[in-house]
């Protein structure tokens, strides 16, 4: 998973830009059998040297990705943003779909997902006519607030069933689904709520936040669960090719 950033100095830490990774996410991927890998914000030109020590990838939650990735310039509701990150993780999306490895993405990670391989995002819910949830919870943040509709033919139908119950703390939102993938979950203000691939297993995306809520909700816990299955399926297809060469 790659490491989110400290902009600023905290009183544990006394130091700038320190990359770290949310505890209860390592957590939840170490309960469901994966061996976490924290990989720091890195030069984009690092990517392929990082692609051989990972099967499956997790994008976590973070600021806001930056438009000029989709070709906007920011508006006056965008979020702060943190362009190093963005510019390694869209590389590391792009090369990690292009290697088969298998993709999860939380929030942010969604939105990063789905803004590298073409898509495009919605820089705050206000431009979205169709926007009429509380999508950003004043709640505490492991309790759910609003249901979501799952469609049937998806994955994540046969990880959470149709209407799952999530939490939600995000002001951005997808706008235009990238080429290749297809939206399987929305709020009922039709909000995106979940993407995947298309045509294969390889990507799935949730705009929630499955690690606050993965130690009480069995649900949440499948999501990682099923990035571990998936993980273990590319490595015992590399192993396939190596004995076959």
């Amino acid at each position: 998973m790659p490491a989110d950033t400290l902009i600023e100095a905290t009183d544990i830490i006394n130091e700038r830009n320190a990359d770290y990774a949310p505890r209860m996410a390592v957590n939840a991927v170490l309960k469901s059998g994966g061996i976490p890998i924290i990989l720091p914000n890195s030069d984009p030109a690092n990517v392929p040297a990082y692609l051989e020590s990972f099967d499956g990838i997790l994008f976590l939650g973070g600021y806001d990705v930056d438009p000029t990735f989709y070709q906007e310039e920011p508006e006056l509701q965008l979020g702060k943003t943190y362009i190093p990150r963005d510019r390694f993780e869209v590389e590391l999306v792009r090369q990690a779909y292009q290697a088969g490895k298998a993709i999860f993405g939380i929030c942010r990670g969604l939105q990063v997902i789905n803004v590298a391989l073409g898509g495009t995002l919605y820089q705050d819910l206000s431009e979205n006519p169709d926007a009429k949830l509380k999508h950003t919870q004043t709640a505490p943040g492991n309790l759910p607030t609003h249901h979501i509709n799952v469609a049937t033919d998806s994955r994540l139908f046969q990880i959470m069933g149709e209407r799952p119950y999530v939490n939600s703390r995000h002001h951005e939102a997808v706008k235009q689904i990238a080429p290749h993938l297809k939206v399987t979950a929305r709020a009922d203000d039709q909000v995106v709520e979940a993407i995947e691939s298309q045509d294969n297993d390889q990507v799935l995306a949730v705009q929630w936040h499955p690690e606050n809520m993965y130690r009480h909700n069995q649900d949440m816990q499948d999501l990682f669960r099923d990035l571990v299955h998936r993980s273990m399926k590319v490595s015992e297809n590399k192993q396939t090719l190596k004995l076959a060469n």
